[in-house]
């Protein structure tokens, strides 16, 4: 499997698919594309079945697009499952290719195994069902349970309306265009939600004070979390020498760290927020410039309506770090399939930092020299991960670890041992007392039957 797979690597050229080497009509049709998630969080790989005729002389090049295409997602999302969407509204006889269909299955079933979470297959003309009896030949048990034949009345079980275009009996305005590539998680129209001015001027300057107050709450929550992290390490230190030291760490320093060329960023995948019942509203992404010049960032969301993020678009200093507060606006809750995107660049050292000056930088920056990275939103329904969450309890003693469980576990069977060793011995001497009971017993039952036969 792998000889076969590298020939078949080889064949295709996958190392150095790019779009410069793939016919640029192949992208402005728009039959495959990447864009939005199911309601599980998974990535949506779309084809739009009515783009694609049936043409020898073409085929290769569309089998490049789709090892492109796949081969873009698993360099940038590092192998994270995906669902495909075969949209197949307004197709028929003419577009029904069975020599790609199963170019497509054995690039999911042999060469990007793991990928494939589900297949929905949008509104199959009648007259291509015994197309897909001969399909169902080349999938396996598996392969057959992940495919989800659906219409407009309940494509939504598997698909929010916000990533269904009107046509599958959603919501989302996204309208495919090339160029640029579909940037698939922001290439909807969005806006700057940082400092909100005009009708929001007023909403904004109550989020600031209180953001200040929350800011404020937060060191004096440190602080007392720091004192009761320093106790429980004296009492863990006078109970027993051998147990491990716990050392006050902060929440920053207990996440993990995405290492950019430009910037580290805390935390490195996703931010936690809670549900409606746990009421968590705000997040805080940590960023590090780790180089000798300013860098100007941008984050961006999926979700604009959703979310405020302050700053979104600024720069930040050498050698220092900066907090972004990401908070839900109004009676918004976070979902999976929210992401946002944090953008970075180097600016030079004439360069300004204020608003017209990184306008103008953005603009001009070429994108071969902007840092990109993602994150995930995660939901959280009653317990608080180890994250950044700007709430009581924000620098808990992060969650243990594997090892720290096995230390404790290992703790636990000592004092199992010697409780039953504790046991045993009370054991012992209880059977001993019983002895030494019933021998002064016997001793004095024949002493007093010594003293009566001498009397008589």
């Amino acid at each position: 499997m792998i000889d076969e797979s590298f020939q078949w690597r080889k064949e295709y050229t996958v190392n150095d698919l790019s779009e410069s080497v793939l016919p640029k009509w192949l992208f402005e049709i728009g039959a495959l594309f990447l864009h939005g998630y199911d309601k599980e969080g998974y990535k949506l790989f779309w084809f739009k079945v009515k783009h694609h005729t049936r043409d020898p002389k073409q085929q290769l090049d569309k089998k490049k697009l789709v090892a492109f295409w796949l081969e873009h997602y698993a360099k940038r999302d590092h192998g994270k499952p995906l669902t495909v969407v075969f949209d197949m509204a307004e197709t028929g006889i003419s577009h029904i290719d069975l020599d790609f269909v199963r170019f497509i299955v054995n690039c999911f079933t042999d060469y990007y195994p793991n990928f494939l979470t589900k297949i929905v297959i949008f509104e199959m003309p009648w007259i291509m069902n015994a197309a897909f009896k001969i399909v169902k030949g080349w999938l396996g048990p598996d392969a057959i349970s992940m495919l989800k034949f659906t219409n407009k009345s309940d494509v939504q079980e598997y698909i929010s309306g916000e990533y269904l275009p009107p046509h599958m009996g959603g919501t989302d305005s996204f309208k495919y265009s090339y160029p640029p590539l579909v940037d698939d998680d922001f290439q909807t129209p969005l806006c700057e939600n940082g400092p909100i001015t005009n009708e929001d001027e007023h909403e904004s300057k109550e989020e600031l004070d209180s953001d200040t107050k929350e800011m404020g709450e937060l060191n004096e929550a440190q602080n007392l979390n720091q004192k009761k992290m320093n106790s429980i390490e004296h009492i863990s230190k006078s109970e027993e020498t051998d147990k491990t030291e716990v050392k006050p760490k902060n929440a920053k320093k207990a996440l993990t760290t995405f290492k950019g060329p430009l910037l580290h960023i805390s935390p490195a995948e996703e931010l936690y927020f809670g549900s409606k019942e746990t009421g968590e509203k705000k997040c805080l992404i940590v960023l590090t410039n780790v180089t000798k010049n300013v860098v100007a960032f941008k984050v961006r969301t999926t979700a604009p309506e959703k979310y405020r993020v302050k700053p979104s678009n600024s720069s930040c200093e050498p050698g220092t770090s900066l907090d972004i507060i990401v908070s839900l606006h109004g009676g918004f809750s976070a979902s999976l399939q929210d992401r946002f995107l944090i953008m970075a660049a180097e600016m030079d050292q004439s360069s300004g930092a204020g608003a017209p000056e990184l306008t103008q930088f953005w603009k001009d920056v070429p994108r071969t020299k902007v840092m990109e990275h993602r994150l995930r939103c995660h939901v959280i329904e009653s317990s608080k991960p180890s994250s950044l969450t700007l709430k009581d309890n924000a620098f808990n003693v992060p969650a243990k670890t594997n090892e720290d469980l096995h230390v404790q576990l290992t703790r636990l069977l000592q004092i199992n041992k010697r409780l039953e060793e504790q046991m045993n011995r009370c054991l012992w001497f209880q059977q001993l007392s019983v002895v030494l009971s019933l021998l002064s017993v016997t001793v004095a039952a024949f002493c007093f039957y010594l003293a009566s036969a001498q009397r008589s």
